[in-house]
């Protein structure tokens, strides 16, 4: 399925309309197939009008009860894949304002328990000192001085216990010299330093292991709800849950080849003292 952003804000309307018109080729009402499929009438009703966006499962329900034949069973399970797919431009987050991006960062992080980043290019703002921040932003077209602020702000979260992060992060993603030297290994330490919170695991994976899948986008997975992966001009937010648990499955793929604790700490002391020398 060929991923277009101009598809993907008309396939839950073309997903709604899709559903309610096979229901009622079926002859069938609403209140019998919500009944069929152990939802609420409302619901169904909020799905046919394109006021919520069906899961994977809720859609193979109404499938199986409607009969519908297998070439269409296909079709709508790709639409509703789609539709549960989001696609968010720069262009559009800097109209709006960087800041109010961070703020939705901030509600995720908030209902999430469980976070997970995979960093093959560059540091998270989670993890970054003032500077790199201020330097990650300044092919930003517009100002960021608020961005700065509000990213320094998140990083309090990184305190909550009641959470579980795990950061997966490239050589390259440390290494990569967006400041100067000397600032860069302050970077490093931190860092290191964060590694010891007891709810933060910080998995380094250094230039020659060998894993076998190539570290293409920097990625999320918010528990088991949604993830999100970065491009150059934007960002796809994923919600179906198999293409979460894709990037679950390359998630842990690279954390068996990542070294934690004293060993990346060792790692990022040696690369820390490079700087300075």
């Amino acid at each position: 399925m060929t991923l277009d952003p101009g598809q993907l804000g008309q396939s839950k309307a073309d997903l709604a309309e899709t559903l309610r018109e096979m229901r009622k080729r079926a002859g069938r009402t609403q209140v019998w197939l919500a009944q069929r499929c152990n939802i609420s009438q409302t619901k169904l009703s909020n799905i046919e009008t394109a006021r919520i966006t069906p899961g994977l499962i809720d859609v193979e329900l109404i499938l199986s009860a409607l009969n519908a034949p297998q070439e269409l069973v296909a079709e709508v399970k790709a639409l509703a894949r789609l539709a549960n797919t989001e696609w968010q431009g720069k262009r559009s987050s800097w109209r709006r304002g960087l800041e109010k991006r961070q703020a939705e960062l901030a509600g995720l992080e908030k209902e999430a328990k469980t976070l997970r980043y995979f960093l093959p290019a560059m540091v998270t703002g989670l993890l970054a000192t003032p500077e790199y921040i201020r330097a990650s932003l300044g092919h930003s077209p517009v100002d960021t001085s608020k961005t700065v602020a509000r990213k320094l702000e998140r990083q309090a979260v990184l305190y909550d216990t009641a959470k579980q992060f795990t950061f997966l992060l490239t050589e390259q993603a440390i290494r990569w010299a967006i400041i100067p030297q000397a600032a860069l290994a302050v970077q490093i330490d931190r860092i290191a330093s964060l590694s010891h919170l007891p709810n933060v695991r910080i998995g380094v994976i250094p230039l020659g292991a060998p894993v076998s899948r190539g570290p293409m986008n920097t990625f999320t997975v918010y528990d088991q709800r949604l993830a999100t992966v970065e491009a150059f001009t934007g960002r796809i937010v994923f919600q179906d849950s198999r293409d979460i648990a894709d990037h679950l499955d390359v998630f842990f793929l690279y954390e068996r080849h990542a070294l934690f604790d004293g060993d990346a700490r060792s790692l990022l002391t040696q690369w820390a003292r490079a700087c300075r020398s």
